[in-house]
């Protein structure tokens, strides 16, 4: 299944992750596409929000995994700085893709092959406005398909 959004400012970008942050379960993983600029990490923040992350979020981009404490936990994990699959893997990356916690993987088109089918895809664009953003999310798998009337009501902003 695939939606397409249009947010015109950061809070917008920032509203849209919420909204998928509170449809999130344990065990889900969602991939966030995009050049740098495109508010990756904003909507990251957002699905924090949702998860009922209480402390701030931050970019992982140097540290490349960082977890947070939720009814539903996070791991938050930024592979741009990786050079080779193999690095990720010396991380446990498939460790922390589990059951328990909700996975974001920002630059996750990079590792893709590595990450399970069942997830939710979100590429993020500039648009024509300064704040403007292209929002395209894509839902694979049996459990996105069960959730599929709440995923088209939050990404509409119902």
């Amino acid at each position: 299944m695939k939606l397409s959004a249009t947010t015109r400012t950061a809070d917008e970008t920032h509203a849209l992750g919420r909204r998928i942050g509170a449809l999130l379960r344990a065990g889900d993983v969602v991939v966030l596409e995009g050049e740098l600029g495109t508010g990756k990490t904003v909507f990251a923040k957002g699905i924090a929000v949702g998860l009922g992350v209480r402390e701030p979020v931050v970019s992982p981009t140097f540290t490349v995994v960082r977890e947070y404490d939720a009814p539903t936990p996070l791991v938050h994990v930024d592979v741009y700085r990786l050079d080779h699959l193999q690095e990720l893997h010396d991380l446990g990356f498939d460790d922390l893709i589990g059951d328990e916690a909700v996975t974001v993987v920002e630059w996750g088109d990079r590792v893709g092959a590595l990450l399970p089918a069942d997830r939710l895809d979100v590429h993020l664009e500039l648009g024509a406005g300064d704040d403007d953003r292209s929002v395209w999310l894509e839902a694979a798998g049996m459990s996105w398909a069960e959730r599929r009337d709440p995923l088209v009501a939050a990404v509409a902003g119902d």
